[in-house]
This record gives C-alpha cells, structure tokens and sequence, in this order.
C-alpha cells in the first residue's frame, strides 16, 4: 500500500464548486479522504502544498500529435512533457494526422506509441469518415473495439449529409461520442478573419459570425433526426449561443466546447498579421469574446480546451494567408484560463468544472474530480505566480504560440497521475 497526504493545500472542487483550504489523502492511486480539519497521519510521503491550489488533472479534448506522419511537429514523447508540464493528465487526441486514424490498425499503433512514450493518460479519437474525406462511414465499431472515445473528422466538414446522417445514426446505435467541427464550409473556405471593419481594414479573407451558427443549426438538425451523442467542438460566437441553449432545452444529447485561445484573444490581436494569431475558427470580436466566457459561466458551454496544434515554423513564417491554423496550447492552457479568473470572469471551481470535470462526464471516465474514489490525477499550482512567457523553453517540439513574450499569471507545481507525480519535484 503507497500513501500520500497533501496537506496546506486549497482544494478546488468543481463538483461542489468549492475552494477551500484543506488536505487530501491519496491510497493506491486513488483520493481515499480529504478534509479542512486536521490532516491524519499518514506512513507514505507527505506533501506540504504550502497554500497551493490542488484541484484534479487537466482532461483537454483536441489534442493534435505528429505521429503518425508529422512526427517533426509533435510526438508521443514531447506532447506527454508538456502536458505534465501544464497539469494536463488525460490527452484526447485527435484523428487529423498526416495519416489520418481512421482504421484499427492505425488506432493500435496510437494507443502503443501512446503507452510506452508518454507520463500521462491517452485517449485516442478516430475519423469518423475514411480518409477524412466525408464520403464514407468509418468502421466505427471495430475503432470502438480498439479503444476509440470519440469521433470526428477534426476541422473538415462532412458536406455531404446523407454520409453524415448515417454515421450519426450507426454512431447512436453504438452509444458512440460524435464531435462535429461547427463551420459552414462554403462561407468559411479561403477565410482567415471574422466579417467586419477590422478585417476590412487589414485586407484579409473574411467570413461571417453566421458561418459556425448555420454549421451549428445544421448538426443540430441532424442530431433531431438521429437521436445521436453529439459535441461541437468550438463554439465562438454569440449568433450560436441562442441556438445551443434550444437545443439543450429540448433535450438533445449535446454539449459544447471552446479553445482557451478565443476566450482570452480577439480579432485585433492579428494586427501585425503575426500568423502565431491564425486560427480556425479565425478569432472573434470582442462582444463574441465576452458573450462566450459569459456561456462557460453559466453552463452553457460545457468544455474548454487547448485546441493543441503544433505547426513547424516552415508552416508558420508565411503570408496570414497562406500560413498553417493553430498553436500548442498543453502548456499555456491553465495559465491561460487564469486569466479568466485574475479577471473576475470565472471562479477556479467554474473553470475547473470546465478544464476536468465537464470532459470528464461527457467521455464517461471517472477523473475529474476529487471525491473519495477517484483516480488520484491531480495538479498543484500557484494561480498567483508571475512569469514572462518564452516560447522557445516550451516542451512542445513546436513552439507556434500566441503567448511568445506574454506576462502571464499560474505557475503548475506539480502533477501526478494515478498518485504517481510526472512533474514537479
């Protein structure tokens, strides 16, 4: 039997949306007690927190690794460092690599790359259609089988809605997870900037905030239709919110995410055509900005997330236009999302409740929390450390981040997984 007691600690509970000072006992991998009283003795290491915050591991839906095919761009090794890095302790990867994972034998590959190379926990998506390409149905069943949790065609829309009522409807009868990117693709192709003055004013590609709710609108429908398990990945705008909410009131299976990216940045961060700016969906107004931190508050949106995509500085140092979408985000996520709570948008509960425990439910895993029970994967941190973001000591193998040279606030500790710390000293 292995023990450790965290003491001095201040727990952060997002079930019970509370932050409070405290102590934790983990046996065997898993929390056994906690309490604010006395902290018991324990034989196993001790831990002084010295006031920390102690909250459960990060589970960030979306991570994008290099293997198979762009292995120069992340791997299995550098990913896992920097997820343990940033408190992260259940990656969810995505199928949108340069082979894409659409086949068992592909998952398979993943899931031992996975195992044998990284400190954290790995849960692989799969395509959802073959090749990506939206025209046929994935073998969903036998991905389920090799240890799939969700799937998506990542940032590819499936245009084709007779292919994409099918997969839904095989999907339901599976109990399989589906993530949709919510984009409509004739608006949305060739467009780098949200519709307005400002993108105007820059010369840049352009598309309306109507874009993500007509994509929205339409899964929804297909959703009506099908019965199915549904995420939509990234929720930016304040048109699709009106949308989201009915659906949820009407009793759908859908819930909602959102890159800490486009709740900390807005459309006039790409003033100097920095491509570390460029994403997809491209960032949003500021009113789009404020109205979605409003929706994480209140539940709305359900899910935040890195939205982790690592591109080599060949795909980034060119024109906006023409440069690759993305950043990593493993590492800058919580202190990222800190911002959020240094000012006064979210409590740490609430974003925590949207950081572990909200993916958490939605992939029916049992992290996430720190109820007695629960696999012991946590994160200490001081949410009031300052520092100087400098891309070039990030973990990652890239290091294409909006964050370069950026004051930023939360520094991580330590992490552990199963009890076992893979960061800190």
């Amino acid at each position: 039997m292995t023990e450790t007691l965290f003491t001095n600690a201040r727990l952060i509970d997002p079930v019970a949306l509370t932050d409070s000072v405290g102590w934790l006992l983990v046996r065997d991998g898993r929390i056994a007690d906690s309490g604010t009283g006395a902290a018991p003795t324990t034989k196993g290491e001790t831990v002084d927190c010295a006031g920390a915050c102690l909250a459960p591991g990060i589970v960030d839906i979306g991570v994008q690794i290099g293997e198979p095919g762009e292995r120069h761009k992340e791997s299995f090794r550098s990913a896992g460092r920097a997820a343990a890095a940033g408190g992260v302790t259940t990656m969810v990867t995505r199928p949108d690599t340069a082979t894409p994972i659409d086949t068992p034998e592909t998952l398979e590959f993943v899931a031992r790359r996975a195992q044998s190379e990284t400190p954290v926990h790995v849960l692989p998506m799969a395509a959802l259609t073959k090749g990506r390409d939206g025209r046929e149905m994935s073998e969903i069943g036998f991905l389920m089988d090799a240890g799939a949790v969700a799937f998506t065609d990542g940032m590819q829309v499936i245009e084709n809605t007779k292919v994409y009522g099918r997969a839904l409807s095989y999907a339901r009868s599976l109990g399989a997870l589906v993530i949709g990117h919510v984009q409509e693709p004739g608006l949305s192709k060739g467009a780098v900037a949200t519709k307005g003055k400002f993108a105007s004013l820059r010369g840049l590609p352009d598309v309306s905030p109507m874009a993500e709710r007509m994509g929205l609108d339409r899964d929804i429908s297909m959703l009506e239709m099908t019965g199915a398990k549904y995420h939509a990945d990234q929720i930016t705008t304040a048109r699709a919110l009106p949308a989201l909410e009915r659906a949820k009131r009407n009793g759908l299976d859908i819930t909602a995410g959102v890159s800490i990216h486009h709740l900390t940045l807005n459309e006039f961060d790409v003033a100097d055509y920095r491509t570390f700016f460029k994403f997809t969906p491209p960032l949003r107004s500021e009113d789009d900005r404020i109205a979605v931190i409003e929706a994480v508050k209140s539940g709305l949106i359900d899910i935040i997330c890195s939205m982790h995509t690592p591109q080599d500085e060949e795909s980034k140092r060119l024109p906006f236009e023409e440069a690759a979408s993305g950043a990593v985000g493993l590492e800058t996520l919580l202190p990222a999302g800190l911002r959020l709570v240094h000012g006064d948008h979210l409590t740490l509960p609430e974003l925590f409740r949207a950081l572990s425990l909200n993916p958490a439910r939605r992939l029916e895993l049992d992290c996430g929390r720190l109820q007695v029970g629960a696999p012991a994967d946590l994160v200490l941190f001081d949410p009031d450390a300052p520092f100087l973001l400098d891309r070039s000591t990030l973990l990652s193998r890239s290091k294409n981040t909006p964050f370069d040279g950026a004051r930023m606030q939360g520094k991580v500790v330590g992490t552990w997984v199963n009890g076992v710390r893979v960061h800190g000293e």
